[in-house]
């Protein structure tokens, strides 16, 4: 005997029945008897009856249910069920593919945000997560999860393009925002590690080189890693082989950070650039008098060379109180310095004045105050003024800048190619998230260059989803990693009978973060089955981190 529920839909409506039915065997052949229609039951009486029949043979375990039930703390849902539910609203979910290896990547870029860290890491953070009820996943180790990093990194193209697709369908983008960074990483093996142009301060530390590339509202659309080595305009003709390659775009405008857009041959016909040029190269300018320094006092000029290129020039004045500041706390600095050589050489009589000397001018080179600074030595006592002149023309194109396109009046006024510049910072406050943040790109300890590629793409992908809940949670007074943080301590109730997980019941959620499911958008299911599924590492712990932890 068994309840047999299905929901119909008629031209009347849809509605669910519940017929109670019984099988049994007649000539050799199984058949169907309906005993009642129970569709007019409440439904806590359906479940009731559903529940006696799976008991009928163990009726006792029915009259002892209140000894025999449990609860007991289950594992945490909240982070887990929000990010996937976020996942498959922007499509990462169905970029990645519903087999084992989508759901493992879904689960290194969950576990990217809800604790930062390693592949072994990831393997015991998903010891306390629901991530294999959830997501329907088998056990797993670390070394599943390295494989993973380079399935990510040879179909990190088709990745990308369906998330493009997803996004934007046949309304493509005409306006790509392009900008490099560098990473750290932990020793000397990676593929990809060479001495570069160090963002980071790490003396002494290879690294790598980072390409990303984003649409005019900073969503980010595809990352590239190059060599520790490779200069930032050496990066862009590779990143525009890739636009007009994978998306298709015949007229685009390509945005590029001051300096990196060098060798305009790159750009063919219907291919448009935005970017700054560089100190050096303003100045250039105004010694062949093509601009003045009186074009700078307005909100925005232009000047137009006989190439049709146009230089928009502008001086922020926040930026140029910011820039004397430094310079003043810099000499002040030095100062300091000074007065304490003096210090020491007053107390030392048999010390070397003139080394002391050397050392000071080397630290103003180091603080690039050299060139208005002036020292001089006098009976053993050193003083420290600055060259007023000096200091005027050093300042002069200080929160000065110039931004270079050749987009035509008829495309863009000065005004947006101002702006479209200025949207660089979205991309600068993905690296500045993706790396230190939040998500912690660095330090990297991958050494292959398809654990390297996996690694940086799931950050990627991570920052995406991080993205989306900014703005959702963006009127609540908390931090995207503080709200991750307050659903990590929602967890399920197990509830058994008899030692026999039954399900795993989801409690009701706290105020605030109730708050947050709601914003959200997010309606979270009553309870979720239990896989039983055991997550462990294959390396343990040695006995040396267990002893400096207690």
């Amino acid at each position: 005997m068994y309840v047999d529920t299905s929901t119909v839909t008629t031209k009347y409506g849809t509605y669910t029945r519940h017929l109670l039915r019984e099988s049994y065997r007649e000539e050799g052949k199984i058949k169907k008897r309906l005993i009642a229609n129970i569709s007019d039951c409440k439904e806590e009486e359906i479940r009731a009856i559903k529940l006696a029949l799976s008991y009928k043979q163990k009726l006792e375990t029915l009259a002892n249910v209140e000894e025999s039930l449990r609860l007991k703390q289950g594992l945490s849902v909240g982070a887990v069920i929000l990010l996937n539910e976020i996942s498959e609203r922007i499509g990462i979910t169905k970029a990645l593919g519903s087999g084992r290896e989508g759901k493992l990547a879904l689960w290194q870029i969950f576990s990217r945000i809800i604790e930062q860290g390693s592949r072994l890491s990831a393997v015991r953070l998903a010891q306390s997560h629901a991530v294999c009820d959830v997501l329907g996943l088998e056990g797993f180790n670390e070394d599943n999860l390295y494989a993973n990093l380079k399935w990510l990194s040879e179909n990190q193209e088709k990745i990308e393009k369906k998330l493009y697709i997803n996004r934007y369908g046949e309304n493509k983008p005409k306006l790509y925002l392009y900008d490099v960074t560098s990473s750290y990483l932990e020793g000397e093996c990676n593929e990809y590690g060479a001495f570069g142009y160090n963002r980071d301060g790490k003396r002494g530390k290879r690294q790598i080189v980072i390409g990303l590339i984003c649409d005019e509202e900073g969503e980010p659309l595809s990352v590239e890693i190059f060599k520790g080595n490779m200069s930032d305009c050496k990066t862009v003709s590779v990143q525009l082989k890739k636009i007009s390659e994978r998306y298709g775009d015949a007229e685009i405008v390509f945005v590029g950070d001051r300096g990196m857009i060098r060798n305009v041959s790159e750009f063919k016909d219907g291919v448009n650039y935005i970017t700054a040029i560089t100190k050096a190269q303003i100045e250039t300018l105004l010694k062949d008098d093509f601009i003045q320094m009186s074009l700078f006092d307005g909100e925005l000029a232009e000047v137009k060379d006989d190439n049709g290129i146009r230089y928009i020039l502008r001086k922020n004045p926040i930026r140029k109180e910011e820039i004397a500041k430094s310079k003043q706390q810099k000499y002040e600095s030095l100062q300091a310095k000074t007065e304490k050589s003096n210090r020491h050489m007053l107390e030392h009589p048999r010390s070397d004045d003139a080394r002391i000397l050397n050392k000071l001018n080397s630290c103003a080179k180091k603080l690039k105050i050299s060139g208005w600074i002036k020292f001089e030595l006098n009976n053993r006592t050193i003083t420290l003024s600055k060259n007023d002149e000096d200091l005027a023309e050093d300042s002069k194109l200080d929160g000065c800048y110039v931004i270079k396109t050749n987009v035509s009046e008829s495309i863009a006024t000065a005004k947006t190619v101002h702006s479209r510049y200025k949207d660089l910072s979205q991309v600068e406050w993905a690296f500045r998230t993706s790396k230190t943040s939040f998500l912690e790109l660095r330090p990297i300890h991958v050494r292959k260059k398809e654990s390297t590629n996996g690694h940086v793409f799931v950050v990627m992908l991570a920052y995406k989803l991080v993205r989306e809940l900014s703005k959702l949670w963006n009127s609540v007074d908390i931090t995207t990693q503080e709200a991750i943080q307050r659903l990590s301590a929602l967890t399920a109730i197990e509830v058994t009978v008899n030692g026999r997980i039954l399900f795993n019941k989801i409690p009701e959620a706290r105020n605030d973060v109730l708050e947050l499911i709601n914003l959200a958008g997010i309606t979270f299911p009553d309870k979720i089955n239990s896989k039983n599924v055991i997550v462990s590492t294959r390396k343990k712990l040695t006995k040396n981190r267990k002893r400096s932890s207690q």
